[in-house]
């Protein structure tokens, strides 16, 4: 992959070096009436030489159409770039699949795989995750881009919610009832896992990619700065991660988009330079400054190809995502800057319920099932669980064995399905919840994180007296 890049490169090079030459060409400015530099060289005019009357124009250009002309020069170069580089994927690769997040630069990988006709076609596939966390005009603002370009989006939302696409009350109501309305403040990880990760494993799973195709540039920040424009990505044992954009800065996407008419998420209107979850993305800057920028709402903002404000407050570097994450922070403390899609491991996900291969662990199927347990007269240990939660799955192989060391019985009852009767009838806050139930119906709740065989065993033999 990298090799056809790079010859691809190198042909687009040698294209250009006639535009290149006339910019270098006219590299000259004044230092003072008897000096100049030329391409970074300071030279001394002659005495004996004519004065070149001071003033903005040298060689018949002005200054500012050298910087307009090396401008257009850049966006020429970098689109040359870009184009050879979705070319590989599209021709080489038999299944390259685009997951647009409708950000500034996925909106110019999205008309630049439109530009090849990858897009119509359907030779590159486009997936958009659905956190129904999103701003209320990302989804009608996708619709309008397939509309535009000609293809329809694949959209993966998080796992058990009927609607493809979240666009009406119903929806939120699905997910608050199945996750928790207030998953993200509970535990960030997971919901990351729930809404973004999981949904975007799925989505590369079932479209069977072979070549992902991203909008990731080195100006986003560390993390990104040394990305190339191809590489084996850790997600999926292999699969390749094209990075088209690589070497673009936020500045060249604006100025592309103004160049071409590429529509840009509604919000960058509204002073957002960057589109994630409403729930924690702010404008740039922002009145209470949480984005690290304290003023005015809507003061820096791109409005059909033109700026209002000072630009640089978006666009210095790793400045695009600096309304993004406000608020959460990684388990060690440090801000959150990624949401875990990009990152190693990323490609654990878990499409199978847990407990299901083991006799030791009873389903319990619906609440009729709990009530007659609860009415059974027997003492039993119980968890309330989902499978999609790490807890969960971290004390998986630990509860497995709790039978055999307490001699109880053990049961399981998927309770993220069923939020609101594990809250009221089994203790259930959060999953994991592990219940010792006696032989009266009393179900007492385990409080301690400690989820070890020995731990949970001791608490299963000594249980404290029900209220």
């Amino acid at each position: 992959l990298l090799e056809n890049i790079e010859v691809r490169r190198r042909r687009v090079t040698f294209l250009i070096m006639s535009s290149c030459r006339r910019t270098l060409l006219v590299l000259v400015s004044l230092v003072s009436a008897n000096a100049y530099t030329l391409n970074g060289g300071i030279y001394t005019r002659p005495h004996h030489a004519p004065m070149v009357r001071p003033g903005f124009t040298t060689m018949g250009m002005d200054i500012g159409e050298l910087i307009e002309d090396a401008k257009k020069t850049r966006l020429e170069h970098l689109e040359a770039q870009a184009i050879s580089a979705l070319e590989v994927a599209v021709e080489k690769f038999e299944r390259p699949v685009f997951p647009n997040a409708m950000i500034v630069g996925d909106c110019i990988i999205t008309h630049l795989l439109g530009k090849i006709g990858a897009l119509e076609s359907g030779k590159a596939k486009v997936m958009v995750v659905d956190t129904y966390h999103l701003f209320d005009d990302t989804m009608p603002f996708l619709e309008s881009v397939e509309a535009k370009y000609n293809f329809k989006a694949e959209v993966f939302g998080p796992v058990g919610i009927s609607s493809p696409r979240n666009l009406s009350p119903e929806t939120f109501a699905e997910f608050d009832k199945k996750y928790g309305a207030n998953l993200w403040k509970e535990d960030i990880e997971q919901y990351d896992k729930v809404c973004k990760v999981e949904p975007f494993q799925r989505g590369l799973k079932e479209l069977d990619a072979d070549i992902m195709i991203n909008g990731r540039r080195r100006d986003h920040g560390n993390e990104r700065a040394y990305i190339d424009i191809a590489e084996i990505a850790p997600i999926g044992g292999g699969l390749a991660k094209l990075n088209p954009l690589a070497y673009w800065t936020l500045e060249d996407c604006f100025d592309y988009a103004a160049a071409q008419g590429v529509p840009l998420h509604p919000s960058v209107e509204r002073g957002y330079p960057s589109q994630g979850d409403a729930k924690d993305t702010v404008p740039v800057p922002d009145p209470e400054g949480l984005s690290g920028v304290k003023g005015e709402a809507g003061s820096v903002k791109w409005v059909k190809g033109e700026w209002t404000g000072d630009k640089s407050i978006w666009l210095d570097y790793a400045s695009e995502r600096r309304g993004r994450f406000v608020n959460l922070l990684n388990k060690d403390g440090s801000k959150k800057t990624e949401c875990g899609i990009h990152v190693a491991g990323a490609e654990k996900t878990f499409d199978r319920d847990l407990w299901d291969t083991t006799e030791s662990v009873i389903e319990l199927s619906t609440p009729e099932d709990v009530a007659a347990l609860k009415g059974s007269g027997k003492d039993a240990v119980v968890v309330v669980y989902a499978p999609w939660c790490q807890y969960c799955q971290a004390m998986e192989d630990d509860f497995s064995k709790l039978s055999a060391e307490t001699g109880l019985p053990t049961y399981k009852f998927r309770g993220d399905e069923q939020r609101e009767f594990v809250e009221a009838e089994m203790n259930t806050k959060s999953f994991p919840t592990i219940n010792y139930l006696s032989a009266t119906g009393d179900l007492i709740k385990y409080e301690s994180e400690d989820r070890s065989v020995a731990a949970m065993a001791t608490f299963a033999k000594s249980p404290p007296v029900a209220a």
